[in-house]
């Protein structure tokens, strides 16, 4: 082996581990500015007497993210709170994790808490997307079929959950007796008690993984079609107080098995 070959292949053995690092440290550098799409298939409460499903798309490129979600078989002419639930086990709870309410086996927000995590963002059709929105129930998408798409910036930590795998979408409001209103069969709710417990248990939910990379189309405004309620403006006007302090709307759609 001649000097120059022997110079050669020392040379090499030098940059060799220099070249392997330099892919890895690109790629950390990156890690939190690479475009993501993530996809959830929402699956219904059994134990909350739903039986409706939806899907739930997300592009992500730093901290804005593209959002949208189809949703089939809730309650018609009822708003439903929607969130990205984060920082916990980053799955949805098993009907084994309902508790009784008011006498009656369901699962509630707070029921579920341990498997999905606290709210990371509010999935508003207009205004603020923070958890402070939680329960702007004038801005929720309404109806028992909808579809919704918006993009907004959420939070560091809501960001980081997506790109962990660990944030789940989760849609709220049942209608656990059937009777086409949003009422106190369940008691008040755990996070306002001016609201009953069926405006805010979870009615589907989705872990959001990650998929090839692709685009979601969407606008920087918030919107909502489907169903007879086609706008946000409608949400307000389908939520009437009654007298026995339930919330009269009408009755949900069967959905065709």
């Amino acid at each position: 082996m001649n000097r120059t070959v022997t110079a050669a292949l020392a040379a090499l053995a030098v940059a060799a581990p220099m070249a392997a690092l330099a892919p890895a440290a690109v790629a950390d550098d990156m890690s939190g500015h690479k475009e993501m799409t993530f996809h959830a298939d929402l699956d219904p409460f059994k134990v909350n007497k739903v039986d409706g499903y939806g899907e739930a798309t997300v592009h992500l490129k730093d901290r804005q993210v593209k959002v949208m979600i189809k949703a089939d078989g809730l309650l018609a002419g009822a708003p439903h709170a929607q969130h990205f639930h984060i920082a916990a086990k980053g799955v949805c709870p098993p009907d084994s994790a309902a508790t009784k309410h008011n006498g009656k086996r369901a699962l509630s927000t707070v029921d579920g808490q341990p498997f999905y995590g606290m709210i990371g963002a509010s999935l508003t059709t207009t205004g603020d997307t923070s958890p402070a929105s939680a329960l702007a129930v004038d801005r929720f998408p309404t109806g028992d079929t909808y579809t919704y798409e918006r993009s907004f910036t959420v939070s560091e930590d809501t960001a980081a959950s997506l790109r962990a795998g660990t944030a789940v979408v989760v849609v709220h409001g049942i209608d656990y007796n059937g009777n086409g209103k949003y009422d106190n069969v369940l008691g008040p709710s755990q996070l306002d008690p001016k609201l009953p417990l069926e405006a805010t248990a979870p009615a589907l939910c989705g872990t959001l993984n990650q998929t090839p990379q692709g685009s979601v189309h969407g606008g920087l405004g918030g919107t909502q079609t489907g169903g007879v309620n086609t706008t946000a403006a409608g949400v307000g006007g389908a939520l009437v107080l009654a007298s026995g302090g339930a919330y009269v709307l009408r009755r949900r759609a069967s959905r065709e098995s």
